[in-house]
């Protein structure tokens, strides 16, 4: 009997982008193609996973550029939490946000401190395309948090619904232990 042929990274994400094109479930950037998607609902994501116990006592995040981490950014900053977000144009090189209006890209200059290293940071949120409910993440397949960032942190992410599976049909980027969803937070034991 002959193997089913597998479904590549680039398939898989291209999958994604069009489920959510077609439900009409993307904010800006449009379409979702290349950008881990601005889904609706991040903000409702983003306020689960800040309230989650293993998130709410945390002082210091690394927190991804992506538009679909707006919301995050600001409500995290907003409640006192210490950003490290990676700067656009040094690679390696990191923006300290403490002000809410560095949650904006364009803002980070004005109100961030550039740094090279993350000091304190105790967890990273990364955007994601897909992810699975054992945990596996599918960024957009290029860019700063593409293959996880691997600094021994716990890594979290934000997702609707239709960019979840149960198993991802091709290999993860990265394994994240924390989901935010528009509804709840998926837990993942690692």
């Amino acid at each position: 009997m002959p193997q089913p042929t597998p479904i590549t990274a680039g398939a898989q994400r291209t999958a994604i982008w069009d489920t959510l094109e077609r439900a009409k479930l993307c904010r800006f950037p449009l379409p979702p193609h290349g950008h881990c998607p601005n889904f609706v609902g991040a903000k409702e994501a983003a306020q689960h996973l800040l309230a989650h116990p293993q998130v709410l006592g945390l002082h210091t995040l690394i927190v991804g550029p992506e538009r679909a981490l707006l919301s995050l950014r600001k409500l995290a900053l907003a409640g006192g939490k210490v950003l490290y977000v990676p700067h656009q144009k040094k690679e390696g090189w990191y923006w300290r946000l403490t002000d809410p209006l560095g949650a904006k890209l364009s803002q980070m200059p004005e109100v961030g401190e550039p740094k090279l290293h993350p000091e304190g940071a105790q967890a990273a949120v990364l955007a994601c395309v897909a992810a699975d409910r054992a945990g596996g993440r599918l960024g957009k397949g290029y860019g700063w948090g593409a293959r996880g960032l691997h600094l021994g942190l716990p890594e979290y992410t934000l997702a609707h619904a239709v960019m979840l599976s149960d198993h991802l049909p091709c290999p993860a980027d990265s394994q994240v232990s924390l989901i935010g969803t528009p509804r709840e937070v998926i837990e993942v034991r690692l």
